[in-house]
């Protein structure tokens, strides 16, 4: 049996921060034991409020972070901080910031073809050419190879920096919030041509980002992210038809409908728990419009419910009677 492309196996992530008074100091769960599985040529969606560890799982997966536990596995092959150099020729990252995330002293052409002398795959007039063909690869010319990231616009910056990741001809890209820093117009065509190359590349995509509707465009499969734990796992669009989790339906009631029947709102009451001193049971029970005792005392495994479809709740199957119900306490509550 093949085994899958990216296989991460309870990876966490935690940061021991001061409480403010000497001596003291807390724990921050940032990733707090996260299992799941890309296959090749596959996209996982990755999504969650600001601040859930959505990029600090990315970074730890890759290595620009130190993992603190867990297992992560490329084809099969276990890695760790000793084989880093191995995983940048096979995972590559695109990062949020098109601007900030590019050398503004170095030429486009440098930023490029770098990576192919890095990793000793190109030499001399070769690199040139090949960073020409990476360059019209994401629909840029030729000519841009000799000018500045400053010079370039957000979205010329943003397929600089995916011509960059194809240098080494990876097979999965990690896209952190890739999109997010553009305008509406270009972040469709940064999409397009993402799709457009998972195509011709075969390539598979841990596509990060807080975009309900970006992350349904471009995923087979979608991860909801909640306080540093995985709550939902699901096909892209089992999960918009029928979210299992209360996060995941709160969220989705807040995405704009294009049916006649919008779906109730539901308003989740506070700000999400501090990650240094989560609640106990389950993390999302104090915000949660049906939780009961159970899930203030008993922390919920990340279960299947039904085939293919895996959730992090005790009540993962309520009824839409209790939903209705949740909806109707949630507006009445403002």
């Amino acid at each position: 049996m093949t085994p899958p492309l990216l296989e991460v196996r309870g990876l966490a992530k935690h940061y021991v921060r001061s409480r403010g008074f000497v001596g003291a100091k807390k724990t921050v769960r940032a990733v707090d034991g996260v299992s799941f599985t890309i296959e090749e040529g596959e996209t996982l969606g990755l999504v969650g409020e600001s601040g859930c560890g959505k990029s600090t799982l990315a970074r730890t997966i890759l290595f620009l972070e130190e993992p603190t536990a867990g297992e992560v596995y490329f084809a099969g092959e276990r890695l760790d901080a000793g084989r880093v150099r191995e995983l940048r020729r096979r995972a590559q990252i695109v990062f949020q910031d098109p601007y900030s995330s590019l050398p503004p002293r170095m030429k486009v052409g440098s930023i490029v073809g770098d990576p192919l002398e890095i990793h000793d795959l190109e030499r001399g007039p070769a690199v040139r050419k090949r960073v020409g063909q990476l360059l019209a690869d994401v629909g840029l010319k030729p000519d841009d190879a000799d000018k500045y990231p400053h010079e370039l616009s957000g979205g010329q910056r943003q397929r600089v920096g995916i011509a960059r990741a194809l240098a080494v001809q990876p097979s999965l890209i990690v896209a952190d919030e890739a999109v997010s820093s553009l305008d509406v117009s270009v972040q469709a065509q940064i999409l397009n041509l993402l799709k457009d190359l998972q195509s011709r590349h075969r390539l598979a995509y841990l596509f990060v980002s807080h975009d309900l509707g970006v992350v349904k465009y471009m995923s087979h499969r979608i991860a909801v992210m909640y306080l540093g734990d995985i709550v939902e796992f699901a096909s892209s669009k089992e999960l918009y038809e029928r979210p299992l989790h209360p996060y995941t339906r709160a969220l989705m009631s807040a995405v704009p409908s294009v049916h006649a029947v919008q779906r109730k709102r539901i308003r989740l009451a506070g700000e999400p728990p501090d990650p240094g001193d989560p609640p106990p049971g389950c993390k999302f029970h104090p915000r949660c419009p049906i939780a009961e005792t159970v899930c203030s005392v008993t922390i919920p495994g990340l279960d299947e419910w039904l085939p293919g479809r895996h959730a992090a709740c005790h009540f993962a199957l309520a009824g839409e009677e209790v939903w209705a119900a949740a909806a109707d306490e949630t507006e009445a509550g403002g």
